[in-house]
């Protein structure tokens, strides 16, 4: 059953909706056999998948043990990005089109098979029956796959609204709208099944190519067409239609692409033109019999019909060129619709009432943050990944919640969450504007965690993303966003890292700090000890100091910096500071470097004060074993004396109730008067 590319509605009780998911359609049999079960994957055009995608295949066998009835399943083949999430169709071109060395791609480039419909269970044909129907039996099923590779098609019923916003922050294709009430019909292209397209992006068919220009290897440019079945030509034979020329595509390709389409084009040289018009094109042209198929994302259509800005995606073998004509252009869906809350499987969208939004003061503020934490609170009691709507309507997708990422109090993802949820009105300004480095935790804070200083690839649109002058980075996340604090979260991403400068003005830091690092078996109260020492040269130079724990062992000082200053001002500052609280308390505090010549001291680090260099902010949830939130405090807290371990995910709620946001002081206090600390160091 194929869907038809039209208008429809994004909110009608008589269809559900489905994310159009960009990879290879497949039917796939799962038959029962005294040896074990077998299965077959198959595309749209009868080709056999089933050896190119291994762990699908085994997958698919491990669950027919569990249920043992042959099934005809309907879905897609999609490629996986690294979180997990389905990518987009070029990630699969690398798979598709080779079956040697198929299981060492699937390690380099996995895949899922996600399904959307039952055919057949057993010896009973469903095609009769509703998809609503048809569907309930496939949820039934699916929940004993226990595979992350076979998992079950997004859905969402009466209304498409939230699946049309998330198809459009990620790049996805569009939205299919299902009539609830209609049967099956195999081959068929029905009204039943609607196309909802966000981008302009179709299959062209391949004519020829063309030289290659400089350093490009293989051909330069495909050169593509549609048929017209309204006017006849030299088609090579194909149908009945003619070939209209709509334009070249030379971009997007890499070199394995390179090798491997123009491997695909040379048997298929023709010696005629096989467009009804011969094209004009800068280099020489090839002529191939149209046979091959290209999909190609592009700007738009000119009004000569040919395409603006388009860019390779990959060759489908999943579709008869004879087929392909032209699109229509998408148009915006009729009857934008709010969001409702739905039900689904345990790996589709989850959508309770989104979070409220407008004035964000006083009740308001509470409000949005009990309906966010009801969503997340959803999601995590159900076991699914799903959507959690935030105040400005866009949906962030999140998973895995119930994963424990703090044993010792049994805390988890789903409680990393909802700390940040409560705690985002203080912690945003704190890292607004500033990139950030994330140190992942994605098995928890036992596990194994990397740093990453890189943005992911294909973030949320909502999720702010920005490139810096003179950085060897491409680009990075940069704080201030609520979707930006939960997304990384998502990821693993315990505390917030950003740097002291902003995006803005990147060499220049508003603030700098000192890192009160203790030594193995150094108690805190030594800590304490060293800071109030600290806030002594301190007031010696008129600056005001910030104290706040680290979330773990250690405590920070912040200072904040007149406007402009260099980081070598400030780090030259911290130096002066630190080394001269080491040479007034040599008991108790050390600027040693090696850490064999610290002894049992506490370490003043002043090298964090470096562009790039970073530590939690305020407010940070950190992977301490207690699951420690860096806490700012009161000079007189530190004068009586804390114990960090107060401070918790569990404890900060009432914390941040009781004292506010004593980090607003930072961003609002005077700078020191750098013009002292000459006189200051010379003392």
């Amino acid at each position: 059953m194929l869907a038809t590319l039209a208008d429809a509605p994004l909110e009608d009780e008589r269809f559900v909706y489905e994310p159009k998911y960009d990879g290879i359609r497949a039917l796939v049999e799962i038959a029962a056999a005294p040896s074990g079960a077998s299965v077959r994957v198959r595309s749209r055009q009868g080709n056999d998948k089933t050896a190119q995608f291994p762990e699908i295949e085994q997958a698919l066998k491990g669950w027919a043990a569990k249920i043992r009835a042959p099934l005809l399943l309907d879905g897609e083949i999609v490629a996986l990005d690294e979180q997990g999430e389905p990518a987009g169709f070029h990630r699969l071109q690398a798979r598709i089109h080779r079956r040697a060395g198929a299981a060492a791609r699937s390690a380099s480039q996995p895949a899922a098979l996600i399904v959307f419909d039952l055919l057949r269970d057993g010896g009973r044909d469903l095609r009769p029956l509703p998809l609503v129907a048809r569907r309930a039996r496939l949820e039934r099923l699916l929940a004993a796959t226990g595979s992350s590779l076979v998992r079950l098609s997004e859905q969402v019923a009466g209304s498409g609204a939230v699946l049309y916003r998330r198809a459009e922050a990620r790049g996805w294709e569009g939205v299919i709208a299902k009539r609830a009430q209609a049967p099956y019909r195999s081959g068929a292209r029905s009204a039943d099944w609607l196309k909802i397209k966000i981008v302009h992006r179709q299959e062209f068919v391949v004519g020829g190519w063309t030289d290659p220009r400089g350093s490009r290897s293989r051909f330069g440019a495909l050169l593509l067409g549609v048929y017209d079945r309204s006017a006849r030509g030299r088609t090579a034979g194909a149908n009945d239609a003619a070939l209209i020329y709509v334009g070249h595509v030379g971009s997007g390709f890499t070199e394995a692409d390179l090798e491997h389409v123009a491997a695909r084009l040379a048997p298929l040289a023709a010696p005629r033109c096989p467009f009804r018009a011969r094209p004009v094109s800068n280099e020489r042209p090839h002529w191939v019999s149209p046979e091959l198929v290209a999909e190609v994302r592009f700007n738009e259509w000119t009004p000569d019909g040919h395409l603006r800005a388009p860019v390779f995606l990959g060759l489908r073998d999943d579709v008869r060129a004879a087929t392909v004509v032209r699109e229509p252009a998408p148009r915006p869906p009729v009857r934008p619709a709010r969001p409702r809350t739905r039900t689904s499987d345990r790996r589709s969208v989850v959508v309770v009432a989104p979070a409220p939004h407008g004035p964000r003061r006083g009740a308001d503020v509470a409000a949005v943050e009990q309906a966010l934490i009801a969503q997340i609170d959803a999601l995590e009691s159900a076991r699914r990944d799903g959507a959690i709507v935030l105040p400005d309507g866009v949906p962030l997708r999140v998973g895995h919640l119930h994963k424990v990422f703090w044993p010792e109090g049994r805390l988890t993802k789903g409680d990393l969450l909802r700390h940040y949820v409560r705690v985002a009105r203080v912690i945003l300004p704190a890292v607004a504007d500033r990139p950030l480095v994330m140190k992942r935790f994605p098995n928890g804070v036992t596990g194994k965690a990397f740093y990453q200083q890189r943005a992911p690839e294909d973030p949320p649109a909502a999720v702010r993303v920005e490139a810096l002058a003179n950085d060897d980075v491409p680009a990075r996340l940069v704080g201030g966003t609520l979707a930006t604090l939960l997304y990384m979260a998502q990821l693993g991403a315990v505390s917030q890292d950003p740097w002291l400068s902003r995006v803005g003005s990147p060499d220049n830091p508003d603030h700098v700090v000192l890192d009160l690092d203790p030594m193995p078996g150094v108690p805190f109260g030594r800590v304490l000890e060293v800071a109030r020492r600290v806030r002594d040269e301190l007031d010696a130079l008129g600056a005001v100091g910030f104290p706040k724990t680290s979330g773990a062992d250690g405590l920070h000082v912040y200072v904040p910096l007149p406007a402009g200053m260099p980081y070598a001002a400030g780090l030259l500052f911290c130096q002066i500071v630190a080394t001269v609280v080491a040479r007034r308390h040599p008991r108790w505090a050390t600027v040693e470097r090696a850490v064999g010549a610290r002894g049992a001291k506490v370490y003043v680090d002043y090298l964090q004060n470096i562009r790039g260099k970073t530590l939690a902010t305020a407010y940070s949830a950190r992977a301490s074993d207690y699951a420690g939130v860096s806490t700012p405090l009161t000079w007189p807290e530190v004068d009586e004396g804390i114990d960090p371990r107060d401070f918790t995910l569990r404890t900060f709620p009432d914390r941040l109730k009781a004292a506010g946001d004593l980090w607003r002081g930072l961003r609002e206090s005077k700078g020191v008067d750098l013009r002292r600390v000459a006189r200051y160091a010379g003392e």
